[in-house]
C-alpha cells in the first residue's frame, strides 16, 4: 500500500505505509512484550541474585518509572529532532538495554539494561502514534489505530506464556536476547523507508518544565505502582510522598505550561471535548483490564490452584480476541463511529466484572474463559475508538502533545487501577482473616483470598459503570469541521 501525504509545506512525498508500520509495530509490540515478559522470571531472579520480592519487583517498577517520565516529553523530541533520528536514537537504547541486560551477572547491572531498554521503548512508542497520526487521514484513522492494538494487545497476551516456556527449558537471559533479531529487522525497515514526517524545529526547550514533568509523572507512577505491592500499602512513606510530589508537580507543570511562550506539552489539547472524554473512558478501561489481569491470574493460582502455564493459556483466548477485535472495531469506528462501539463496551465490562464480584472456589474454568473473554472484546470497543475519536479533534501541529497524552494516561491509568485492586484486595481479606475464631487452615486463607478478590471486582465495576454513564455522551468528530473548531 503506497500514499502520498504532504509533509511539508512544499513538496509531496511518496510513504511506504507497509514496511514503515511493520518496522513500528515491531517496536511497539517488543516494548510492550519486554514490559510484561518478566514478571515470570522474578521468583528466579529472587534466588539468583538472594534478593527480596521488593528489590526483585525494581525490574519493572523501574521500566515503568522511565516510560512514566519519558513519554510525556516525547512531544518536544518529536518536533526538535527528525523522525529518522528519533527511530535510530530509539532502537539503539532498546538493543543496547537489551544487551546489558541479557549478559547481565549482578543485578544492578539487569537494572541498568531495563533502564536504558525503557528509554528506546519510551522514544518509540510515541513515534508510533504519531506517524499513524500524520501518514493516515482521519477517516482512515480507526482502522490503522486498530492495527496497532491488534499488534500491542498480542505482547501481553503471548508475553507470559513465552517467558514461562524460556525459563522452564532455558534460563531468564534468553528472554532478553528474544526482541534482538526482530529489532534488527525493524531497523532495516525504518533506515529504507521512514521518512521525515515533519519539520525539524529548534524549540526553547523549557528546563523546569523537563524538572517539574519527572516529578509529577514519575511521582505518580511510582507511587502508585508500590502502592500495588502486597507488602508497601498506601501508607507507607514512600508511597505518600511519591504521590505527594507527584500531585504538586503536576499542578506546577501544567500552570507553567500555560504561561511559558514554548510549552513542552501543550495543554490546549484539553479544550477540545472529546479527546478528554476519549482520554477518560482510555483511563477507565485500562483501569478494568490492569486490574483484571492482575485479580484473575491471582484468583486461578491461590483459590483454584491452578499452575501459573494454565492460568495464562485460560487468559490467552480473551489477550488475542481482544487484539483481533481491536482491528474490526476500527475499521466499524471508520464507518460508524465511536458511539455504537463503546456504549456496548462498558455494558458488556459491566456484566463481566458483575460475574467476577460472585466467583468462588467453585467456579469452573470455562466461566472465566467465556467471561474474560467478553471483558476483553467489550474493552477493545472501548479503547481504539475512544481515543481515535479524541485524535481527530486535534490539528496536526498538537498530534504530538495528544500522543504524548495517550501513551502517558496509558501508563498511569495502569498503575492507579492495578494499586487500588490490590489495596481492596488487601484490606478484604485481612478483615475476613481476622474474623475466624477457630485455626487457620488453607481452605479459610482461600476462601478470605476470594472473598478480597470479589470485593476488587466490586472496584472495576463501579468503574465500569461509571465508563457507561460517561460514554452516552461522546459523538462522533466530524473530520471536515476539525479545524474550524480548533480555530
Amino acid at each position: 500500500m503506497i500514499e502520498k501525504i504532504q509533509v511539508n509545506q512544499s513538496n509531496a512525498q511518496t510513504v511506504k505505509v507497509v514496511p514503515i508500520m511493520a518496522s513500528l509495530l515491531i517496536c511497539g509490540f517488543m516494548g510492550m512484550f519486554s514490559e510484561t515478559s518478566l514478571n515470570m522470571a522474578l521468583s528466579g531472579l529472587i534466588k539468583e541474585f538472594n534478593i527480596s520480592p521488593a528489590t526483585a519487583q525494581w525490574v519493572t517498577t523501574s521500566y515503568l518509572l522511565v516510560l512514566g517520565i519519558l513519554i510525556p516529553v516525547s512531544g518536544i523530541f518529536i518536533r526538535r529532532f527528525r523522525t529518522k533520528k528519533i527511530f535510530i536514537m530509539g532502537i539503539t537504547f532498546f538493543i543496547l538495554g537489551l544487551v546489558i541486560a541479557a549478559t547481565s551477572s549482578t543485578f544492578k547491572v539487569l537494572l541498568v539494561g531495563r533502564i536504558i531498554q525503557a528509554t528506546g521503548t519510551g522514544l518509540l512508542t510515541p513515534l508510533l502514534f504519531n506517524t499513524v497520526l500524520v501518514i493516515f487521514p482521519p477517516q482512515k484513522r480507526g482502522t490503522a489505530m486498530g492495527i496497532v492494538s491488534l499488534v500491542m494487545m498480542f505482547a501481553p497476551a503471548t508475553g507470559p506464556i513465552i517467558s514461562g516456556l524460556v525459563i522452564q527449558y532455558f534460563n531468564w537471559h534468553l528472554i532478553f536476547l528474544i526482541p534482538i533479531p526482530l529489532l534488527m529487522i525493524s531497523l532495516l525497515l525504518g533506515l529504507g523507508h521512514l521518512i521525515d514526517l515533519s519539520r525539524e524545529q529548534k524549540p526553547r526547550i523549557d528546563l523546569i518544565s523537563i524538572v517539574l514533568s519527572s516529578l509529577g509523572f514519575g511521582g505518580l507512577v511510582f507511587g502508585f505502582s508500590h502502592a500495588g505491592e502486597a507488602d508497601v500499602g498506601w501508607m507507607s512513606w514512600e508511597v505518600l510522598g511519591s504521590l505527594l510530589i507527584g500531585i504538586l508537580a503536576m499542578i506546577f507543570f501544567v500552570l507553567r505550561q500555560m504561561t511559558i511562550k514554548e510549552p513542552i506539552l501543550n495543554v490546549r489539547v484539553f479544550k477540545q471535548p472529546m479527546f478528554v472524554l476519549g482520554i477518560s473512558l482510555t483511563v477507565l478501561s485500562n483501569m478494568i483490564i490492569f486490574s483484571s489481569n492482575l485479580l484473575l491470574p491471582m484468583y486461578m493460582q491461590g483459590g483454584l490452584g491452578f499452575s501459573s502455564a494454565q492460568a495464562g493459556l485460560l487468559l490467552l483466548p480473551g489477550g488475542i480476541l481482544n487484539g483481533i477485535m481491536a482491528f474490526i472495531n476500527g475499521r466499524i469506528f471508520d464507518k460508524y463511529g465511536p458511539r455504537w462501539l463503546v456504549i456496548p463496551g462498558f455494558m458488556m465490562g459491566t456484566i463481566a466484572t458483575l460475574v467476577f464480584a460472585h466467583i468462588s472456589s467453585t467456579t469452573h474454568s470455562l466461566t472465566i474463559i467465556i467471561f474474560y473473554t467478553i471483558l476483553m472484546i467489550g474493552m477493545s470497543m472501548i479503547t481504539t475508538p475512544s481515543q481515535s475519536n479524541g485524535l481527530n479533534q486535534l490539528d496536526r501541529s498538537l498530534y504530538p502533545d495528544g500522543s504524548a497524552i495517550i501513551n502517558t494516561t496509558i501508563q498511569t491509568s495502569g498503575a492507579i487501577g492495578t494499586a487500588i485492586a490490590v489495596s481492596i484486595l488487601n484490606a478484604n481479606q485481612h478483615a475476613s482473616l481476622n474474623q475466624i475464631r477457630e485455626p487457620l487452615t488453607s481452605t479459610l486463607q482461600v476462601k478470605s483470598l476470594i472473598f478480597g478478590i470479589q470485593h476488587a471486582y466490586l472496584f472495576t465495576t463501579i468503574v465500569a459503570v461509571i465508563g457507561l454513564f460517561c460514554s452516552l455522551l461522546i459523538k462522533r468528530v466530524l473530520v471536515e469541521k476539525v479545524q474550524q473548531t480548533i480555530h
